[in-house]
């Protein structure tokens, strides 16, 4: 029972193989056939030298056929062997001339050409042999059966000896081994071969890996950001105009009713001075969430709003002619805010601080100097640490300058995308 198993599974796979192989002889002679079309469009013009035809032949596959033959290779591969190749990433054909070079100069283009000119040929060579192999099988493999059910007078001469029989029955034997061996071969090679030259090349893979963790960290940080923007005027246009309201009630309450007893006006005071406070506080928070200034007037006001509001005199220089990116322009005032803000921390002795923003190499360069006793270590304490990782999702570079006895001098350098 166990052999009869194994049996039926070999020739249920030999069977899959070969009607892969079948299937995939059609879409392997079509390449041949494209470059015949040249020479036999040609051969009566003795005017066109063959240099010529050699160059245009290949051209007319690739122009015509090599993104149709590898979708078909594709789904074949797909349907019959149960393998997915993945698609490759070939510059589409522009209507320029520019778009077109590209193209043709695309490596994948040219894994493509092998492929359909070298190894589609080769494995069709492959399937014929196994072909014959079979059809010789089953005819010589029966010989000695013909000899024995068919009338000596109707058999070919060279089964009329026995020992000739003998050597014929033992050659389609092992033809039929053959061709049960260099099937499931040929696929194995054809599956291979694919992959490698209609697939993308392992770099390819590691770039388009890259540029989709790219697209979907710029997507989350795109979210957040639009989350940011959202808390901010949820609570500026809601519990900061209540806060605001009941602060004028308070204040209006104060002046107008005079036959308080001096309790209760204390009490009215406190309230009405608590209701400040905690309108200052929620304006910071906001402007920590994300400042409104930033998105109205740009980097160089609300820049400006963090140099006047600190306790440290900082000395500033914008020059950024144009509006940048919204999730540019937030890490570098972000960047200056907690630069400004570890300085007013960690370096009281600091007198001043400078900082400079501008646009250099295509990059936006933001720069916050300190004349402080400097030996700031980014290893300890998570300010710096979170100024580099702000940086870094961007595809920003942090730098940090700070030898014992000062200054301090942090540099980001942010990806200068311009605001659409």
């Amino acid at each position: 029972m166990g052999l009869l198993t194994a049996l039926r599974g070999t020739f249920a796979r030999v069977g899959r193989a070969t009607a892969f192989n079948v299937t995939g002889a059609p879409l392997q002679l079509l390449p041949l056939v494209l470059l015949a079309q040249p020479w036999l469009l040609f051969h009566d013009l003795d005017a066109v030298p063959e240099v010529q035809l050699a160059v245009l032949a290949p051209l007319l596959l690739v122009v015509y056929g090599v993104g149709a033959l590898t979708a078909a290779q594709r789904r074949r591969f797909a349907s019959l062997a149960g393998v997915d190749i993945p698609l490759l990433p070939v510059a589409r054909r522009r209507p320029t001339l520019r778009g077109a070079v590209n193209w043709v100069r695309a490596g994948a283009t040219w894994r493509q050409l092998a492929y359909h000119l070298l190894v589609g040929p080769a494995v069709l060579c492959g399937t014929a042999v196994t072909f014959v192999l079979w059809v010789w099988g089953v005819f010589a493999g029966t010989a000695l059966v013909w000899m024995w059910g068919v009338p000596p007078e109707q058999l070919p001469k060279f089964l009329e000896s026995s020992t000739e029989a003998v050597y014929i029955n033992a050659s389609g034997l092992a033809a039929l081994l053959a061709a049960l061996w260099l099937t499931p071969v040929l696929v194995r090679l054809d599956t291979r071969a694919a992959l490698a030259l209609l697939g993308p090349s392992r770099s390819e893979q590691l770039a388009r890996r890259v540029e989709d963790l790219t697209e979907s960290r710029a997507g989350a940080i795109d979210a957040a950001d639009a989350e940011r923007r959202r808390i901010e005027r949820d609570l500026h246009d809601g519990a900061q105009q209540r806060l605001v309201s009941l602060a004028v009630n308070l204040g209006i309450a104060r002046a107008t009713l005079t036959d308080l007893s001096a309790e209760a006006r204390q009490v009215i005071d406190d309230a009405h001075r608590e209701a400040k406070e905690a309108i200052d506080e929620l304006n910071n928070l906001v402007r920590g969430l994300h400042p409104a200034v930033l998105d109205d007037r740009g980097l160089d006001a609300a820049l400006s709003g963090i140099a006047a509001r600190g306790p440290l005199p900082v000395r500033l220089h914008v020059d950024v002619p144009r509006r940048l990116a919204p999730t540019v322009e937030a890490v570098a005032y972000f960047t200056v805010s907690e630069a400004l803000a570890n300085i007013t921390k960690h370096a009281p002795e600091a007198s001043r601080a400078n900082v400079t923003v501008g646009i250099h190499d295509g990059r936006l360069r933001v720069t916050v100097a300190d004349d402080g006793p400097g030996g700031a270590d980014p290893a300890h304490g998570s300010g710096l640490a979170g100024l580099a990782r702000r940086a870094a999702s961007v595809d920003g570079v942090f730098a940090l300058s700070s030898p014992v006895g000062g200054p301090t001098v942090i540099t980001v350098e942010l990806p200068c995308a311009v605001s659409p």
